[in-house]
């Protein structure tokens, strides 16, 4: 996509929203990214960075609201199916899109309000099962809607600012980094996916891989509570009975800690699918 045909989408963009917008601030950032795209002196990064200032503000009052149980959608891409090409065709991209995420989708609620009824009957003979469905589906989701929106037919192509300085800091450089992530990626054993995180604890940057989407975990999310069930948490004491050393270890939970941790990871908010 050229300079002009990337203008003419930002304008198409701006005039679906400039005349309704309440919020003063985003429509000054409005007015000011028209400006910029009617002075041939600015650049396209410019413009990206302006706009995805304004999708931010927008998405904020949605980013307060819950999914319920049950209630995850299906995110529209942000461009075209064909946008991609001919890097990733639109064939691809609509069944990727259309097809296989939105099976995800559909999973992971049918997961949910299973184990909702479960909690409502006392009935978890199925919980294996449902878990699994649960960490299974719920990653795909999540991971995919970080996916979509990681990818742009007109985008900013390099970090800058903090992430850069982040990306300098944990890998040494950037082209270390592009090194490490396209090799991991190409080494995931079976399918999966590379992932750049961020680690709280550590403060830096990590690449790590997946199998298939979750190995019973999901992602987009932040810990607050955790219990050790390996051998070495209880077995010296509790010998197989694994099932005693989890009902004894809620006499000894303090939850003042995941109260911090979720007063700080509330901080963060992401457009809710």
């Amino acid at each position: 996509m050229n300079k002009e045909e990337y203008r003419m989408q930002l304008k198409e963009w701006l005039s679906s929203f400039q005349n309704v917008v309440q919020d003063e601030d985003i429509r000054q950032k409005a007015e000011n990214l028209l400006l910029k795209m009617n002075d041939e002196r600015s650049s396209e990064q410019e413009w990206y960075e302006l706009a995805e200032s304004i999708a931010a503000d927008m998405n904020q009052p949605e980013a307060l609201r819950d999914v319920a149980a049950g209630g995850h959608q299906l995110p529209p891409l942000p461009y075209r199916y064909e946008a991609l090409e001919p890097y990733i065709s639109k064939e691809i991209m609509y069944l990727h899109h259309q097809k296989h995420h939105q099976s995800y989708v559909d999973g992971l609620n049918k997961a949910e309000v299973a184990l909702k009824k479960a909690r409502r009957t006392n009935d978890f003979t199925m919980i294996k099962h449902w878990e699994r469905e649960l960490a299974f589906h719920g990653a795909g989701h999540y991971l995919h809607c970080i996916f979509w929106f990681s990818m742009s037919p007109s985008g900013k192509r390099k970090p800058t600012g903090q992430m850069l300085r982040l990306i300098e800091h944990s890998f040494d450089s950037y082209d270390a980094f592009k090194s490490q992530f396209s090799a991991a990626a190409k080494q995931v054993e079976g399918v999966g996916w590379a992932i750049l995180v961020w680690a709280p604890r550590s403060q830096r940057l990590e690449i790590l891989q997946a199998e298939r989407h979750q190995l019973l975990s999901q992602w987009d999310v932040i810990p607050l509570l955790a219990l050790d069930v390996w051998e070495h948490a209880y077995y010296l004491q509790y010998l197989n009975e694994k099932a005693q050393y989890v009902d004894r270890w809620w006499n000894v939970v303090d939850w003042r800690e995941p109260e911090a941790r979720l007063k700080q990871a509330q901080q963060v908010k992401w457009t809710p699918f």
